[in-house]
């Protein structure tokens, strides 16, 4: 695959060359715009990076596919499915490992790594797939074991998937995408993105949401 072969001189990291990879490249490339892109592949090598250094052994086939549809939900076209974004893009995924005859069990792990992506506490503790998508999310996202990669592997990632004002174009990727269903940023990290950009967004309180039940007492 192209640009695999430079990195893995640096990083000891390919992507997989594989039909299906190639595949779930082809669809991304072509649903997505550089933005996204470039950071689900970066996704991809900072959580193989992570899982090396951890010492987890994972499919690095499954790692890709997560990591490739983790943000695929933010298109336009879900932004009317009621659903959480992370919801959208697993359910894509899901259909589509089912349409190549993937078993159930990698499907379910690479589902389950990209809608919990955005949930902190929970993944670590699951499967290193599930858990790798999150942390290597966390670490082009938030910077989260920032020292953990050597300064060389890291500059070789953005080298080969650059990230120009990453941070205020993902932070406007996250708004578009999640702004139409506000409702589902109830309890997770995405109210705080709507809370700062939309004016008049209100988010959800769990404890009025206790207390306003129509529970009696």
């Amino acid at each position: 695959m192209a640009g695999s072969t430079d990195l893995a001189s640096v990083t000891g990291v390919t992507v997989p060359d594989t039909r299906l990879a190639a595949e779930a490249t082809e669809l991304v490339r072509d649903a997505t715009d550089d933005l996204i892109y470039h950071h689900s592949r970066r996704v991809y090598f900072f959580g193989s990076l992570q899982g090396r250094t951890k010492g987890l052994g994972f499919d690095p086939e499954l790692l890709y596919i997560g990591a490739m549809f983790h943000d695929l939900g933010l298109n336009e076209e879900f932004r009317d499915s009621g659903r959480r974004f992370e919801v959208d893009g697993a359910d894509e995924a899901r259909r589509f490992l089912q349409s190549r005859g993937v078993p159930e069990d990698s499907i379910r792990r690479v589902w389950t790594s990209i809608a919990l992506h955005t949930t902190p506490g929970i993944p670590q503790y699951m499967e290193p797939e599930v858990a790798l998508v999150t942390a290597g999310v966390e670490y082009d996202v938030l910077g989260i074991g920032y020292r953990d990669i050597s300064d060389a592997d890291r500059d070789s990632i953005v080298a080969l998937h650059p990230r120009p004002d990453f941070k205020q174009r993902i932070l406007r990727a996250f708004t578009e995408g999640i702004e139409p269903k506000p409702d589902t940023t109830f309890g997770n990290v995405k109210a705080d993105v709507l809370q700062r950009y939309v004016p008049g967004f209100e988010r959800g309180d769990f404890v009025d949401t206790i207390l306003d039940s129509p529970w009696p007492e």
